[in-house]
């Protein structure tokens, strides 16, 4: 037993800048689950070739963990996966899963399986990216079966230390608030660098249409390895909707 994870130890993969993920899982995190760090690192001088680093190291980065007794890894980089496309993807995933005996979750499959469980098919995406990137994204969902019925974006470029980490949760709410939403199933805000947490509980109070980010169904899918429950979809949904966590939220941001 460890005892700050009493209920469940996840290992995080995390691109090297990223200034986003450790906070948001740490509000996403009920008490009794912790998790562990690892940053991917990279020297290209790109955005596509680090993400192209992060996918390649997937599996070795783990050695990070050494033999903590972690009971799902958690893959934070969405971008990666939109660059490689869903099949060379699962194949990866299930390669690591082969070889480590645990479940490795990666951010944009748990999108995809959250979407599904809500039966969502009609999607409107809020988007941090430049817009190759985006194209990238649109068509990595459209491999897993949904139809990109709106983009908005919420890029950059003059951001300070990086387009997409330094964003603040204004650029989120702002791009979003540009979305016709009639006749959507889901809105869905893209990567694991811009800040999505207020966004997503600001809307839940103006709107019925569900809405998650990366962060928030990465943690979801990694929460539900430990407890089965939480994939029930009603469950699911009151979780994106902010239960149990929106407390937290208050007060990290107060």
């Amino acid at each position: 037993m460890i005892e700050y994870a009493r209920k469940g130890l996840i290992g995080v993969l995390t691109p090297q800048a990223n200034t986003t993920v450790e906070p948001e899982l740490s509000i996403l995190l009920p008490p009794g689950y912790a998790f562990l760090n690892a940053r991917m690192v990279s020297e290209k001088p790109t955005m596509e070739g680090r993400l192209g680093d992060y996918f390649s190291t997937m599996g070795s980065c783990l050695s990070q963990f050494a033999n903590a007794p972690v009971g799902a890894f958690a893959f934070a980089c969405t971008g990666a996966s939109y660059l490689e496309g869903a099949e060379r993807e699962r194949a990866a995933v299930e390669a690591i899963e082969a070889a480590q005996g645990v479940r490795f979750l990666t951010a944009g499959r748990a999108v995809a399986e959250a979407l599904h469980r809500i039966g969502a098919r009609r999607v409107a995406l809020v988007s941090p990216y430049p817009p190759a990137l985006t194209k990238a994204s649109v068509a990595y969902w459209e491999g897993h079966g949904q139809k990109i019925v709106a983009v908005a974006t919420a890029f950059n470029a003059a951001s300070d230390f990086h387009p997409i980490y330094s964003l603040p949760e204004s650029a989120a709410r702002d791009a979003q608030a540009g979305i016709d939403i009639a006749g959507v199933d889901a809105v869905v805000l893209l990567g694991t660098g811009m800040p999505t947490l207020g966004p997503i509980l600001a809307h839940t109070r103006d709107s019925d249409v569900p809405i998650l980010s990366c962060m928030s169904a990465l943690a979801w899918q990694a929460l539900a390895v430990f407890d089965p429950d939480l994939a029930e979809e009603s469950a699911m949904r009151r979780y994106f909707a902010g239960e149990g966590w929106r407390e937290r939220y208050d007060r990290a941001m107060s």
